[in-house]
């Protein structure tokens, strides 16, 4: 079972529980690698083409995963259904300077 959030220490960067929770949707959609010039390179999300909006990823590993998996580079496409007790995802918000 998951562990309720910020319960552990956070890391270098001061997030919380980026490994071994839960992984959790982005919002790029899938796409079999980075290969490519249609990759954004800015950091922004990769939400072309649209036919593929059907099938997004999640990152990262989760409780249910061996140690070496605990990685948030660790991606898998998913149709948007797909629900489980180790996938969840993470609120954001940019900051005003």
């Amino acid at each position: 079972m998951a562990h309720p959030v910020g319960i552990k220490r956070p890391n270098a960067f001061g997030l919380y529980d980026m490994h071994g929770n839960v992984t959790e949707w982005v919002e790029d959609v899938w796409h079999d690698d980075y290969d490519g010039a249609l990759a954004p390179r800015d950091g922004t999300a990769w939400l072309s083409p649209a036919d593929r909006a059907s099938r997004r990823i999640h990152r990262g590993g989760s409780l249910v995963n061996e140690a070496q998996l605990l990685r948030s580079a660790r991606r898998f496409g998913d149709a948007t259904v797909v629900r489980g007790s180790d996938l969840g995802f993470r609120l954001a918000r940019t900051l005003n300077p």
